[in-house]
């Protein structure tokens, strides 16, 4: 997590258009003052919240537009909403960020829905989808284990710096909320063998914030939101993306070659 700098007006992350608030579930999760104290957790983010009201969508969609995962191995909720936000223009015409909490995986596509990449991700250690009121004033030490989840939600998020000067992807600022590079944190942590491993298993480690192997941050999430704010949906684990994001089912004819993961 990382203490909360202020960001420019009116391109603020945490702008959630609609999202977890929508079905009674809160936001966000880190805590800020904890990069002051170098601990290596980059969490913050900022902005409004804005109620965004959308039109009723059918429950499917014939001859759509859809995401291009170029064959990458992803779940069926994964498939369901980079479909659903290339149909539907959910996006705005941003680039867009899915994280996959029940799997540990990130995937950035860019405003038209082509893949740009996917990696592991670290999150936090208690599995949930809301976030405990005032978490992002609380320093890493004061935040309860029971309270470091990685909140559910679709937010509008940017790049910035955290006080230490380093780049990160600010998700949400209240909740001091962001994706960063994955931090060395304690040597029993074990993050960077976390990330590598092939289980899915061990990687809740963090405070809430979102972990990423270094050249993904630098290859592929960097470039996507340079100049430009994007979307960031954190699937629910606690429910469906259905019901959390109003979304609805695009019909595609997938290759049976394509893996589907859980």
């Amino acid at each position: 997590m990382f203490s909360k700098v202020r960001l420019l007006p009116g391109i603020g992350p945490g702008q959630r258009e609609w999202g977890v608030a929508a079905v009674g579930l809160a936001i966000a999760l880190a805590s800020s003052p904890a990069a002051a104290q170098g601990m290596g957790e980059a969490e913050a983010s900022s902005g409004t919240n804005a109620a965004l009201v959308r039109p009723e969508r059918p429950t499917l969609a014939s001859s759509a537009k859809l995401a291009d995962l170029h064959r990458e191995s992803s779940s069926s909720e994964v498939k369901h909403v980079a479909h659903w936000v290339a149909h539907s223009g959910d996006n705005g015409g941003r680039p867009y960020m899915i994280i996959d909490k029940v799997n540990a995986r990130v995937f950035v596509f860019d405003a038209g829905g082509a893949l740009q990449g996917a990696d592991p991700a670290l999150l936090g250690m208690v599995r949930g989808d809301d976030t405990a009121e005032g978490i992002g004033d609380l320093k890493l030490a004061a935040i309860r284990p029971q309270d470091r989840t990685t909140p559910a939600g679709r937010y509008v998020a940017s790049l910035d710096r955290d006080l230490h000067g380093r780049e990160i992807l600010w998700i949400d600022y209240d909740s001091a909320l962001a994706l960063h590079r994955v931090a060395k944190g304690q040597p029993s942590e074990r993050r960077a063998q976390r990330l590598d491993s092939a289980s899915s298993d061990d990687n809740r480690i963090s405070y809430g914030c979102i972990n990423v192997p270094v050249d993904f941050y630098e290859e592929v999430v960097s470039p996507a939101f340079t100049n430009t704010n994007g979307i960031v949906y954190i699937l629910p684990e606690m429910t469906t993306a259905r019901e959390l994001f109003g979304s609805y089912d695009v019909d595609v004819d997938m290759p049976e070659d394509v893996p589907t993961l859980p």
